[in-house]
């Protein structure tokens, strides 16, 4: 039976070109036969480039943005998605967004991180944004996995150079082994390519371990989350929890009010 991901990005993908096509031949070749993952990006002029590293790094404009992958998310579940997929490693309004839908949500970074803890004793992150290294760490501890969290370390190149490497990825994939390494010293057993650029970059051209330490394909991870969930509800009807302050569903509709009075009903959310 077919499964619909939502995928959502924190790039806008119409001005990625090269990465929106890794991106696609990607996922053509993890998921299912039957598996439509539909890609999703920020809306156009979020950002003042094609960069959203710039405000990435800043904990406060991460939260606003993370309104935009709220209202997605309630858009997938409206036009009947069974999954939605938050596709970037910092995980924006990740536990919010379990509280307000009823369909499986999958993270990137924590798809990943769960999916390391079955390879390996320790992982860690490499990250090409310096300030990500911190929230990381936090995202790790607030999974409960802070105690297989080897270290973040910066992979020693930008956002910029990953773009450019699409077409001649030689020399960086030579310096991502080199940060792999440094990353391998401090007790890292798996890594995982932090943003996701990077990691579809390194996963189309075959790169999976370093010195014998396997490189996780994080958007793999999460997209075999994602299926595995679907089956589940599908099967028995396994859902998130749905008690307490972090996860009780608020009223849907009131949702859409506060969207309304602050003004962004129409900019992002779809009609009913």
């Amino acid at each position: 039976m077919t499964i619909r991901i939502w995928h959502q990005s924190f790039t806008v993908l119409s001005d990625l070109g090269a990465y929106d096509a890794a991106l696609r031949a990607h996922f053509r070749k993890v998921a299912r036969p039957d598996t439509v993952i539909d890609m999703h990006g920020m809306q156009p002029g979020t950002y003042r480039s094609n960069y959203p590293g710039d405000d990435i790094k800043y904990g406060a404009i991460q939260y606003l943005h993370g309104l935009q992958f709220m209202a997605a998310g309630l858009n997938a579940e409206q036009q009947g998605y069974d999954a939605y997929a938050i596709s970037t490693l910092p995980e924006p309004a990740l536990r919010e967004i379990r509280s307000l839908l009823g369909i499986p949500v999958v993270g990137y970074g924590e798809s990943a991180m769960l999916t390391a803890c079955t390879l390996g004793r320790k992982f860690g992150v490499l990250v090409f944004i310096d300030e990500l290294a911190e929230l990381v760490t936090d995202n790790a501890q607030r999974h409960g996995l802070g105690q297989r969290l080897a270290g973040v370390r910066h992979v020693g190149f930008r956002f910029a150079d990953v773009l450019a490497a699409f077409s001649d990825p030689a020399s960086l994939i030579d310096r991502f082994r080199t940060a792999a390494r440094a990353l391998i010293a401090d007790g890292a057993e798996v890594i995982i390519p932090g943003e996701a650029p990077l990691n579809v970059l390194l996963a189309t051209h075959g790169i999976s371990e370093v010195d014998g330490v396997p490189v996780l394909d994080s958007l793999g991870a999460w997209i075999k989350q994602a299926e595995s969930m679907v089956d589940l509800q599908r099967a028995n009807g396994t859902r998130t929890c749905n008690r307490g302050y972090f996860s009780a569903q608020p009223d849907p509709e009131r949702v859409r009010e506060i969207f309304a009075f602050y003004g962004l009903g129409q900019r992002f959310l779809e009609p009913r």
